[in-house]
């Protein structure tokens, strides 16, 4: 199966590069040429070369890079009556500018985050298959959701940078890749179309993580942000000073991952930090809240 799918995959590349190869008005008729065969040509593709969607077991219905229908690609936006600062499922039903407990106790330093999904059922697996998997071509459909996600954010600055959660050198090298940076990328060109008169930059590496960490996966909120205390840091100061920074992430949790970089950009001089990332985990708030209390003690 994974020959036929990767056939399925260079077909589709060397259509791409043909386009790329022509002039402006030919690559115009190439393209309509294109929508008119699509549909035939994927029919003809997907019964010559069958694959099955990897998370519901659907047949696919047209040539793709990404073993994933349409139907699993696409997750929902949260709809819970949410925190105006961090994005927490409120644990009762108020006025929107009530805040949730942990952002009342101990505020956090960005000044906003979304997330475009809840951590649970396909949006979960997804995740999973670029994470963990690999399946590195499906962080452009991810980084589409990030960049809708950020439509949710109040007051975005005219002019702002895109970055990333970076992680240890040790671990990116053994993973081969790090998931946050392809969905910052994957999330630029459908930022700059989302927020055509925005100025928006990408620039990967501002933060550095200095040291590598326990897995956070079992963590209380205190025990996570003691294994973060001075992971980040900022290499180079000038890159960051006087900018409002975009902060990506494909899982915020409890947010101590969140905290602690958006800190170290704060201290080398970025005027603001908001945090967008692909899903949320969100809790029972009554069941977090003394965890809470002995997080406050050791911020």
């Amino acid at each position: 199966m994974t020959g036929l799918l990767d056939a399925r995959s260079v077909f589709r590349s060397d259509r791409l590069s043909a386009a790329r190869n022509l002039a402006p008005s030919e690559t115009a008729a190439w393209r309509a040429v294109a929508r008119v065969l699509r549909s035939p040509l994927d029919a003809l593709a997907c019964a010559l070369l069958p694959a099955d969607c990897r998370l519901c077991g659907t047949s696919l219905l047209r040539l793709s890079r990404v073993p994933v229908c349409d139907s699993c690609r696409e997750t929902p936006l949260q709809s819970q009556n949410l925190c105006p600062r961090c994005g927490e499922a409120l644990a009762y039903e108020g006025e929107s500018e009530t805040f949730c407990d942990p952002c009342r106790l101990v505020p956090p330093p960005f000044t906003q985050a979304v997330a475009w999904n809840l951590y649970q059922g396909r949006a979960r697996e997804l995740v999973h298959l670029l994470k963990y998997d690999g399946l590195l071509a499906l962080a452009h459909t991810l980084g589409r959701q990030v960049a809708q996600a950020t439509q949710l954010l109040d007051n975005l600055p005219q002019e702002f940078t895109v970055t990333s959660v970076p992680l240890f050198a040790g671990k990116e090298r053994s993973r081969g890749f790090n998931q946050a940076a392809l969905l910052s990328a994957g999330a630029i060109r459908p930022l700059r179309k989302l927020f055509p008169g925005h100025q928006i930059h990408l620039s990967e590496r501002m933060l550095s993580r200095v040291r590598a960490t326990e897995s956070q996966a079992g963590l209380s909120p205190a025990e996570r942000r003691r294994n973060l205390r001075g992971a980040f840091f900022v290499p180079k100061p000038q890159a960051v000073r006087e900018r409002h920074i975009l902060l990506v992430d494909d899982i915020y949790t409890t947010g101590a991952t969140a905290r602690a970089c958006s800190e170290a950009l704060l201290k080398a001089g970025a005027l603001s930090v908001r945090v967008v990332t692909l899903s949320r985990a969100q809790h029972e708030m009554t069941a977090q809240w003394e965890e809470w209390q002995e997080a406050a003690a050791v911020y």
